[in-house]
């Protein structure tokens, strides 16, 4: 039976990896690299709604975010709504599990862009740009959609190990209230998988402009025991597509998850 998953399992990821101009897949256990697939892992993107991982730990550590259920925070008309389930109240684990763009924007307006910058800066993430659309002044709430702020998966898995060896000026509480609504689901032999999908579109070389053209994010970790691997998927369309690039983002990655676990537990 297992060798019949796998092979239908590579020929999805066949299909969704041909909608692909630029792929990243990298996995990294402490200081080695298990796995570094595609010809796109240093270049930047939008870090979308992965970006919430780093939000996550600058509310708890700020005290604005309380707990998995609180604050729990009521919609408004004039919030920007792409999902349904967006109208309902709002808490930090419906957040993630949501990815609610209101509620991120909320948290940010709250920390205010001294502290919002602090932060990103802090964290080394990415390129630490937080001005947002050229001549908008929305950096506070939109720096990280398709906007100023850029990060590649090279550096996604930098700021991901930082997390899990606690290298981040956050308190113990911003790091375990985070990983706690990253938390997805147990994969095979014990391993469980935290982690946050995003969507975004690709820009023009300037930033000036938005394409028509996707791309996508899976980030994270798997764990079992002592053992704790850190994962990047990213992939850059090349043609237009009515299906989220995180969908197809997330699963290449648990594909490719599962044929890493196979090779661990050998």
């Amino acid at each position: 039976m297992k060798k019949i998953i796998i092979f239908l399992c590579t020929g999805l990821l066949f299909c969704v990896s041909t909608w692909a101009q630029g792929t990243c897949f990298l996995a990294k256990e402490n200081q080695t690299v298990l796995k570094r697939e595609g010809n796109d892992c240093d270049q930047r993107y939008s870090p979308a709604s992965t970006f919430k991982i780093a939000l996550s730990l600058m509310g708890f550590d700020s005290g604005i975010l309380k707990d998995e259920l609180h604050p729990e925070w009521p919609y408004k008309k004039e919030y920007e709504l792409y999902l349904n389930v967006w109208k309902y109240p709002q808490n930090p684990h419906t957040w993630i599990r949501d990815s609610c763009v209101w509620y991120s924007q909320a948290l940010t307006r709250q920390l205010g862009m001294k502290r919002f910058k602090g932060y990103v800066d802090a964290f080394h993430y990415g390129n630490q740009d937080v001005s947002g659309d050229k001549g908008q002044n929305n950096g506070l709430t939109h720096a990280w959609l398709s906007s100023s702020l850029s990060i590649s998966p090279t550096e996604q898995i930098q700021f991901l190990q930082k997390i899990i060896y606690k290298k981040l000026p956050v308190s113990q509480k911003a790091y375990t209230m985070t990983k706690n609504i990253m938390y997805i689901q147990e994969l095979p032999g014990g391993w469980k998988l935290y982690g946050k999908t995003g969507t975004g579109q690709q820009l023009t070389k300037d930033k000036s402009q938005k394409l028509p053209l996707q791309h996508g994010w899976f980030v994270g970790w798997i764990e079992k025991d002592e053992r704790v691997i850190t994962f990047a998927k990213h992939i850059a369309d090349s043609k237009e597509n009515t299906t989220f690039a995180s969908f197809r983002a997330k699963n290449d990655t648990l594909i490719q998850l599962f044929n890493l676990i196979n090779e661990l537990e050998k």
